[in-house]
């Protein structure tokens, strides 16, 4: 049997988060709706970067954030994720390794640029964001190192990367080289819209026990069901799942199994300022968790707190040290020994 070397291995988009400030009248210059995420296309990108002014650039993308969060917290994590072997391509590289996290899908030699998303904060702290996915969609089967996942205690997919057809095969083979080394598949659901189109996927991945933990907020839950009634959609989640987090803001978060529904509160904050990677950073903390043998209960808290440092500035990276927070706040993270 492989031996574990990782507590968990994310996969998912490999993109970099291009960072500038900007005036409103650039974006309205450059025909961009203020506050909104539009995804673009690979000219339409080059000409954006031409124009901003001065930018900070880091490796992104949701699963890339929560490995990097659990990185933060002490854990052993890896990721999967495609870039080109190009400038943003060894940015997102050395960042993420940068970071703590072991990163060895090969670059691709030829075809769509790096993704990146360019990430414009007005003076009124507002992000408006355009999106170009370029390599990281072209996640292929023959990336996934059979070796690497059978490593790691769990494999957490992104649920953004469903779309094509090459990244659900992909998804496909790391669940059932999990699951023969024994280990254990998660999958975040990602966008409600992510929802809307993959809706019978998804549900079968939850019913075949191709996934055995899934996240979802409050939005991304109601739309897998199809419903406005939260309760209605809980209790469907119970029959369908061994085990599900449903993120609801500032009430904190639900843990489901087939047993009992418990919540967890959110952890308090001084003040909001960006909720972006808030997701994100709660599956880091409870990924963690579970991979240290704690509790559900103490997991959901290690995600309320990983998540509430994140919303309290600009940025889905954490800014201090979650592992030090956590220990500061009796949560007793630290690295695993073994």
């Amino acid at each position: 049997m492989t031996t574990q070397t990782y507590d968990v291995l994310g996969i998912g988009n490999a993109i970099v988060d291009v960072i500038a400030r900007a005036e409103d009248d650039f974006l309205v210059r450059h025909g961009m709706r203020k506050g909104t995420m539009t995804l673009i296309d690979e000219a339409r990108a080059h000409a954006i970067y031409d124009a901003m002014g001065p930018a900070v650039e880091i490796s992104g993308g949701s699963a890339a954030n929560t490995v990097v969060g659990l990185a933060s917290l002490g854990a052993r994590a890896a990721f999967c994720g495609k870039v080109k072997r190009d400038l943003l391509g060894e940015v997102f590289t050395h960042d993420i390794r940068a970071a703590g996290v072991t990163y060895t899908t090969p670059p691709a030699a030829d075809g769509p640029a790096t993704a990146r998303c360019y990430i414009f904060v007005t003076p009124d702290g507002e992000r408006t964001m355009h999106t170009y996915l370029g390599a990281a969609q072209h996640l292929r089967p023959s990336d996934i190192d059979a070796e690497l996942v059978a490593a790691a205690g769990i494999v957490y997919l992104e649920g953004y990367l469903w779309d094509p057809e090459d990244a659900k095969a992909a998804f496909r083979k790391a669940a059932d080289v999990a699951h023969a080394a024994g280990r254990r598949v998660a999958l975040t659901l990602s966008d409600s819209f992510c929802v809307d189109r993959w809706r019978e996927e998804f549900l079968d991945l939850v019913r075949s026990r191709t996934v055995d933990l899934l996240f979802a907020n409050e939005s991304e839950l109601k739309a897998l069901y199809q419903t406005a009634d939260f309760d209605s959609a809980v209790a469907a989640l119970r029959t369908d799942a061994a085990l599900a987090v449903v993120t609801m803001s500032e009430r904190g978060s639900l843990i489901i199994t087939r047993e009992r529904t418990q919540t967890v509160p959110a952890f308090p904050v001084a003040r909001v300022v960006d909720t972006t990677g808030a997701g994100d950073l709660f599956a880091a903390g409870f990924l963690y968790g579970l991979a240290r043998g704690s509790d559900l209960e103490a997991a959901a808290r290690l995600g309320a707190l990983a998540a509430a440092e994140v919303i309290q500035h600009l940025g889905a990276r954490p800014e201090t040290s979650l592992r030090a927070l956590a220990e500061e706040n009796g949560l007793e993270a630290g690295a695993v020994e073994r």
